[in-house]
């Protein structure tokens, strides 16, 4: 089995249960399909296959789907999660049937942790640290939000910090030059699994390719193998995705989250 085979089979095994939504506030299955409800109207559809679903019945569970979330009047989007390596004919054109839109697809990428815990240099005046008070939280996450395109609200804050209060087990890392953030990520260990994930990266563009990402990611692995975790994943954009590679990490497959909103 090649290191690729072998980590996608960890990736399938370990993070394609509950795993992935612990912060849920309930789960229903319907055939192989978990429909996750999380705070703030947010619902989430994941699997770890669908069970050799032919087309006709790929049409069937997401017609169930959607009808299951329209049933609750307080979701207001739901985020379906695919992925590159599944046999699923005919989901892109039954989730674009019943109005879900394609995201930007991501790379999937896995490595060992101790390949990222490594020395970064930082450049000078700029410091790492771990955060947890709620005025930390929101400035990291304001600066997340401008990074992303999208404005600055309190929502994605107050969904950090519910997260924060529901699993513990989260941290929040941020990069600092001048008292302010310009680098933020989250790392969340998989409780019962080999596996943390690291979440959110972003670096304000001015700051971009001078180191402070990979010494972020390098602090965060650190951080999961004290905890015992000795695999990182991460779903990866284009920006992120190479630095990993040059720690060793893997592109295993790729996830296109799809979103509908009422």
């Amino acid at each position: 089995m090649t290191d690729t085979s072998r980590l996608l089979q960890a990736y399938d095994e370990q993070l394609r249960t509950d795993a992935e939504t612990p912060s849920a506030i309930s789960v229903t299955r319907l055939g192989p399909l978990r429909l996750v409800t999380f705070l703030g109207g947010r619902g989430f559809v994941t699997y770890r296959d669908l069970d050799g679903a032919d087309e006709a019945r790929v049409q069937e569970l997401v017609e169930q789907a959607v009808a299951h979330f329209r049933a609750d009047g307080g979701i207001t989007r739901v985020e379906w999660k695919t992925r590159g390596h599944d046999h699923a004919p005919g989901l892109a054109e039954a989730l674009a049937e019943h109005g879900f839109v394609a995201e930007e697809p991501e790379s999937i990428m896995i490595g060992e942790a101790a390949a990222l815990a490594v020395d970064v240099p930082l450049p000078d005046g700029v410091t790492l640290r771990r955060v947890t008070e709620e005025a930390d939280v929101r400035a990291m996450c304001a600066m997340q939000d401008e990074v992303f395109g999208g404005p600055v609200s309190d929502s994605t804050a107050n969904a950090i910090l519910r997260r924060q209060a529901i699993d513990p087990e989260m941290e929040l890392w941020v990069a600092e030059a001048d008292g302010a953030i310009v680098t933020a990520g989250r790392l969340e260990p998989v409780p019962g699994t080999d596996f943390a994930g690291i979440w959110g990266g972003s670096t304000r563009p001015e700051w971009r390719g001078k180191g402070i990402y990979r010494a972020l990611t390098a602090a965060r692995a650190r951080s999961a193998l004290a905890r015992g975790k000795t695999l990182i994943h991460s779903d990866s954009t284009e920006y992120s995705r190479p630095i990993l590679e040059r720690y060793g990490f893997h592109k295993v497959s790729t996830t296109t989250p799809y979103e509908w909103k009422r």
